[in-house]
């Protein structure tokens, strides 16, 4: 078996092993594995307060299956060790502003027309991938808009690490502002993980990452076992998220409810009709760039991009498409490349054997979800990852080219463009606008591919004219 997996993926040759690819599978699994739980909440409408039809449990199955397809599908067809599953940001759009357009249109079925559109939208994935255009855009960036792209991203998944953990607040004064309250329960959670995670990185023992969430988990644990009674009345362990979020798993294993409510209810009808064609073109420039991001932004910081080019892209562009219109199928909304693939990248995974370990993993999850649920279901566990992988993304900072201006001002509007938009894809707009302008500016436009002029042009216009429009 082992011969075999060496001969298919090339693992010596990418310098890797079964088992560093197992435990990079692993690790990128556990980071993402919050989207099991946190997806259905979406589209059922749960965590808003209402309801949008959809079935929590249908959802459930349809988001494990479509990230094991997806995943699989990108492991074995494009050999990249990028998970994919239902996409967070998309899932919002989604049932906050697609579902309700579909109703102020008079569509009784609002969410069977979403899934229509977002199913189209795939279907125009897998259009852009046959010829190229996708492929086209990612050799068109520069070195240095590629890095920018890495560094970016990776202080975008701090920032969510953060977030997530409780250590980044929201303030109504400044936005966000640091947590002060160091004594959390929270905060002793991540910090724990995050050091241990941080410090087996720095002694390189493998499975750093880990070991932090195994850390964090038994911190966690112990402090919701052990906790004394004055503590636990006290307002600071009460307004925690252990209290509310970490629960400790009821059992092993548990029967995946059915799919049926959701699987192929998607309305093509509905969805092309002149009031939803604006969401596919929503839809199409949100993966488009998110997916772009995230391959840059893994691949640099796999060492994977060569001659300034993503070797076997097309493949990688078909995997996400499919991944698309599968999810539709099943019944979820937009399936992509999640940039917590980079936490497995960190573990050593450098070939598709990392994300077929995923899909495994997503398999058994329909059926160990009490276990899954502990883990994924409390964020400072996984947090430590995401911070510890958001460092080490930003090393990519030094390969741009600084001393060139032209390089350097777009490179850094992508890299703040990023975190603080919230959103791959608005942060790398911003930068691909910016880019031709200066080129241009300063004489040397014909530094800049001509599919960049394009794509600046189409922003601006997506901005001005459709983005503005949907979100009004």
């Amino acid at each position: 078996m082992n011969r075999q997996l060496e001969n298919f993926f090339q693992l010596s040759a990418n310098g890797t092993s079964v088992r560093t690819e197992l435990l990079a599978g692993l690790t990128t699994f556990l980071t993402m594995s919050y989207i099991v739980f946190v997806q259905p909440a979406v589209l059922s409408g749960r965590m808003f307060g209402f309801e949008t039809g959809m079935d929590f449990g249908a959802v459930t199955v349809a988001t494990c299956l479509g990230a094991s397809i997806a995943s699989a599908i990108m492991g074995l067809y494009a050999r990249y060790p990028i998970a994919q599953a239902p996409g967070m940001g998309q899932n919002f759009f989604f049932v906050l502003t697609a579902m309700p357009a579909a109703a102020a249109a008079g569509f009784e079925n609002a969410w069977e027309t979403a899934l229509g559109v977002v199913f189209i939208s795939g279907l125009l994935f897998l259009v852009l991938t046959f010829f190229q255009l996708r492929e086209t855009i990612l050799n068109a960036l520069s070195p240095s808009l590629k890095n920018a792209i890495a560094v970016g991203i990776g202080l975008f998944i701090a920032l969510i690490g953060l977030r997530n953990a409780g250590v980044i607040a929201n303030s109504p004064a400044t936005g966000i502002t640091l947590n002060h309250r160091f004594m959390s329960p929270d905060l002793i959670v991540f910090f724990a993980g995050m050091i241990v995670a941080a410090g087996c990185h720095a002694r390189r023992i493998r499975g750093s990452i880990l070991w932090g969430i195994l850390t964090a988990t038994l911190v966690a644990s112990l402090l919701k076992v052990g906790m004394p009674a004055v503590w636990a009345e006290s307002e600071l362990v009460k307004t925690s998220k252990l209290m509310t979020q970490f629960q400790f798993a009821t059992g092993l294993v548990a029967a995946p409810p059915s799919i049926s409510p959701t699987l192929f209810k998607f309305d093509l009808g509905n969805a092309l009709s002149l009031a939803m064609v604006p969401f596919i073109i929503v839809f199409l420039f949100m993966v488009l760039f998110d997916t772009v991001g995230t391959l840059v932004g893994v691949a640099e910081q796999a060492g994977m991009i060569k001659d300034n080019k993503l070797p076997r892209a097309r493949q990688a562009f078909t995997s996400d498409a499919l991944g698309t219109t599968i999810g539709a199928c099943l019944g979820t909304s937009t399936v992509t490349a999640y940039i917590e693939s980079a936490s497995g990248v960190e573990q050593g995974g450098r070939t598709g054997l990392t994300s077929v370990t995923v899909a495994i993993l997503f398999l058994m999850a329909l059926f160990f979800t009490p276990v899954i649920a502990m883990i994924g279901g409390y964020p400072p566990l996984t947090a430590p990852a995401l911070v510890l992988v958001g460092a080490m993304m930003f090393g990519n900072v030094a390969k741009i080219d600084w001393k060139d201006v032209t390089e350097a001002f777009p490179a850094f509007v992508i890299i703040v463009g990023i975190p603080f938009s919230y959103s791959i894809g608005d942060g790398l707009a911003l930068g691909f606008i910016c880019y031709p302008l200066i080129k241009l500016f300063t004489g040397r436009g014909k530094e800049a591919h001509w599919i960049v002029y394009v794509l600046s042009v189409l922003l601006v216009l997506y901005f001005v004219f459709v983005r503005s429009k949907v979100a009004a």
